[in-house]
């Protein structure tokens, strides 16, 4: 195991602690695996003669204002246990004095993350089918929880929450750039002046996508677990939905350096498939769809832009996604063919 990973992962103050959260002194030693593929926070496995669990704490370095923040992850996952989302269980939040900086471990929930390749268990296009009728209706699920009936009526300001948005997408690409990109700056610019008006307010999760869920071992279409809550709040469902339509790539479409496709696989359901069992969950209409897909991929610009920086800057564990520079053009460009 690293020396350098030791220094994120502390396992003097953190088995300690582990011990304390869970009454289990075999938490006191534990060895950790690095998850690779993490963009932005980063995830530990943490393994021990008393099992299996997950830390998720920020990257090394200087960090974005209002980004990685772990109290935010275990705060949503807490409140959401025991709804009808699937969470992991939180086992220590912790707001520093681990660390050094906000932290939280979970219980690691038995099933499939996937990322480039499918597990054996949806080898049929029945079960492809399944998987994308699960992966919305949890969705759907998140949209429909009452945020006051779990106890997060205050986890945002829903009013103008789009609006905000394209602000603080706009300002998070400022703060990382390295260079104009005229693309972002028009996409910006007409995002900003064809806002829509917000039909209804629920929990957005921000970045729900295949690889951020955990998929039943044995159940096609049944979805164990959805992680990585970094971005959640309260606001505009269709920006959860329009992430989706990014990230769900077609045959036709190029592929995502961030983000490996699976979703343009034989069997697999269509966008369109997708955008039509969700407004069936949710009574929602999808007429100014094609805005928040136009955000979406302003949204996802800008972080690839973030992950650019942090991986130049050796802040992410080591690991190196490459030059983004003509992806994130690429990706300006098409969101201004949304509009």
């Amino acid at each position: 195991m690293s020396a350098d990973l030791a220094d994120l992962v502390r396992p003097d103050a953190l088995g300690p602690a582990l011990a304390a959260a869970t009454s289990d002194d075999r938490w006191r030693t534990f060895t950790w695996e690095l998850v690779t593929g993490g963009k932005s926070n980063l995830t530990f496995f943490l393994r021990s003669s008393a099992g299996e669990l997950v830390l998720r704490r920020p990257p090394s370095g200087k960090l974005l204002p209002k980004a990685h923040d772990m109290r935010r992850e275990a705060r949503v996952q807490a409140a959401l246990a025991g709804s009808d989302v699937p969470v992991p269980a939180i086992v220590l939040s912790d707001d520093g004095d681990v660390l050094g900086l906000p932290c939280y471990v979970m219980e690691r929930v038995a099933g499939d993350v996937v990322r480039d390749t499918l597990p054996e268990t949806y080898a049929s296009a029945e079960s492809r089918q399944a998987l994308g009728h699960g992966f919305v209706e949890t969705l759907a699920r998140i949209h429909t929880t009452d945020p006051a009936a779990v106890g997060l009526a205050d986890y945002g300001r829903p009013e103008g929450f789009v609006e905000r948005q394209v602000r603080l997408w706009a300002g998070q690409w400022e703060k990382s750039l390295t260079h104009e990109v005229p693309e972002m700056t028009e996409l910006g610019r007409r995002l900003a002046e064809r806002i829509p008006a917000q039909q209804r307010s629920s929990i957005v999760h921000g970045d729900y996508k295949l690889d951020n869920l955990v998929l039943h071992p044995t159940e096609p279409g049944r979805i164990a677990a959805v992680l990585d809550w970094e971005m959640s709040t309260l606001g505009d469902p269709l920006t959860d939905l329009g992430l989706l339509m990014l990230y769900w790539r077609g045959t036709d479409d190029l592929p995502l350096t961030l983000i490996p496709p699976v979703s343009h696989l034989a069997g697999m359901p269509s966008r369109d498939d997708l955008l039509g069992w969700y407004a069936a969950l949710t009574d929602i209409d999808l007429a100014e769809i094609d805005f928040y897909q136009a955000f979406a991929h302003f949204k996802f610009a800008a972080v690839a832009q973030g992950v650019q920086a942090r991986g130049r800057a050796g802040s992410a564990a080591g690991q190196d996604f490459g030059d983004l520079d003509t992806e994130i053009v690429g990706l300006a460009a098409r969101g201004l063919d949304h509009l």
